[in-house]
């Protein structure tokens, strides 16, 4: 019966030593998770801080569709005007 009682004693040390190591490893697992988890907060907050950042940047670029026609108009006045300073300045340099 001792031997009984040996191997008995041995697994039920084997088992305690096993649910101490399963528990030491849940532990560890779960301080680097809280970690990762702090961590990934604040990533997010500090994007969020650009986000709005970006988004104040990037909110007038609808009002940029209406520049192309306007840039058009000042092309055609700056010819208008370059044709009138030609008219202008024709017969003035020449050494004729």
């Amino acid at each position: 019966m001792s031997v009984i009682a040996t191997s008995s004693e041995t697994y039920r040390a084997l088992t305690l030593v096993i649910g101490v190591v399963a528990a030491g490893a849940v532990a560890v697992l779960l301080v680097l998770l809280l970690m990762y988890i702090s961590r990934i907060q604040r990533s997010v907050q500090g994007l969020l801080g650009v986000a709005g950042k970006v988004a104040a940047n990037t909110e007038n670029i609808p009002q940029l569709q209406a520049t192309a026609p306007v840039l058009a108009e000042i092309v055609e006045e700056a010819v208008v005007q370059d044709g009138y300073m030609n008219a202008l300045t024709d017969g003035f340099g020449d050494s004729s």
